[in-house]
């Protein structure tokens, strides 16, 4: 049995696992869906790190799945509980020392290809389901931003990159690259838009459960 601890991305909540925890624990795992404070603007990257270590509790070893800007608190958690796995899905790769507001320039983010949360985030996300995930949405505050990303390198930690090839966030072409610069790997991909664990929560059940095989963990 696994235990996996979900890192959402920025503004939102544990609401955006709903339905993957469910299919997780319906495989027999335990499952840990986090709420970040990311509406507190005196919230540092370390507090992320222990609002999710702390949810975690004494639950491991853990495979750590992260949304977007989850990408910057997953990491983290690599010395705080015993993490054998990082799963990014559209998920945001820091560099050691890098400012989270600075992380679209540096990336040549070329920007989201749509002018709404519904097209941006949800195309692919049934109606109401994407108006619910709206309303449980929270601000995301700044602060983390001006805060640099406090590790020296990735964690040796076995990484894997779940690539989204209709997000319209972050643009399949370019988010590629970004991977293969920072992490080293070559992403893998689903037919999704930005948010799978809303659209196509079975199938990336299926994934996670399919990279741990691959590493041979229970």
């Amino acid at each position: 049995m696994a235990t996996y601890a979900l890192i959402h991305g920025a503004g939102d909540s544990s609401f955006h696992w709903h339905l993957l925890v469910p299919e997780l624990r319906g495989r027999g795992h335990e499952v840990v869906a986090v709420d970040l404070p990311c509406e507190d603007e005196s919230a540092e990257l370390g507090d992320y790190a222990e609002a999710a270590a702390a949810a975690i509790g004494s639950r491991g070893p853990v495979t750590v799945v992260a949304q977007s800007l989850g990408g910057f608190t997953a990491p983290l958690l690599c010395d705080r509980v015993p993490v054998e796995l990082i799963v990014l899905i559209a998920g945001m790769v820091p560099l050691p020392g890098e400012l989270g507001k600075d992380w679209p320039a540096n990336t040549g983010y070329p920007g989201p290809n749509g002018t709404t949360e519904i097209e941006i985030f949800f195309d692919d996300v049934p109606a109401e389901r994407a108006k619910a995930a709206i309303e449980r949405s929270r601000r995301q505050a700044d602060g983390i931003g001006e805060e640099p990303w406090p590790l020296a390198a990735w964690p040796q930690v076995p990484t894997r990159y779940l690539l989204c090839t209709r997000d319209r966030m972050f643009p399949a072409e370019w988010m590629r690259e970004v991977v293969r610069e920072r992490l080293g790997i070559e992403p893998d991909e689903i037919d999704s838009g930005h948010c799978p664990a809303l659209s196509r929560p079975r199938e990336l059940a299926g994934r996670l459960e399919a990279y741990r095989r691959e590493l041979g963990l229970q």
